[in-house]
């Protein structure tokens, strides 16, 4: 074996387990989702076991990666993104804004006019307005977003956003699993001593 095939076949045990981790599951969930036995994964995340494609394909399906994301390492030295613009139905863009799924998914998307449909699934969501209205259903409740604002929710509540109006609405859209949800950091309150006062 070739000293550069065996770099690139050790480093697939560290990324399997940063990506497991970096996703929130233990090795027992990850068996679950896989069929895959927990010694296998834990032999293939130290290195003790070499990966094979029937092991691979199922791990990447798990972590909604592409198979080549985890058999090569990402260039390095490079810390931009290299935004790929997907075009969906009705003139909408959607931009991928992070590389790898993780706990929470970024986006940053154009959203042209279309006729409202509510869904629901697993999830949480925040929307944050760059430009233009958005309108935005959750349930019996409807609200009207203009720039700067945010919205979080959970998503099995039954929603829909789109533009207020028509005109084309520009949002940041982040989506995560249930249980996360956006933290605000704040400064003492007027009426808190700050710190050492």
């Amino acid at each position: 074996m070739d000293t550069e095939l065996a770099q690139i076949l050790d480093g697939i045990g560290p990324r399997l387990r940063a990506l497991r981790r970096d996703r929130g599951l233990t090795l027992e969930a990850l068996a679950d989702a896989t069929g895959i036995s927990v010694s296998t994964l834990s032999r293939l995340e130290s290195g003790k076991r070499r990966p094979t494609l029937d092991l691979l394909i199922p791990l990447a399906r798990a972590h909604r990666v592409a198979l080549d994301q985890l058999v090569a390492a990402p260039a390095s030295g490079d810390p931009r993104v290299h935004l790929t613009p997907l075009h969906k139905g009705h003139g909408s863009v959607l931009v991928p804004l992070t590389q790898y799924p993780g706990r929470v998914q970024v986006f940053k998307q154009v959203l042209a006019p279309r006729e409202p449909k509510l869904v629901t699934h697993h999830g949480y969501e925040w929307l944050y307005v760059l430009a233009g209205e958005l309108r935005l259903i959750l349930g019996e409740r409807e609200r009207t977003l203009r720039p700067g604002e945010v919205a979080e929710f959970d998503t099995r509540e039954p929603h829909w956003f789109g533009p207020a109006n028509g005109s084309a609405v520009e949002i940041l859209h982040l989506f995560g699993p249930r249980g996360d949800q956006a933290v605000v950091r704040e400064g003492p309150s007027a009426a808190e001593p700050a710190p050492g006062a």
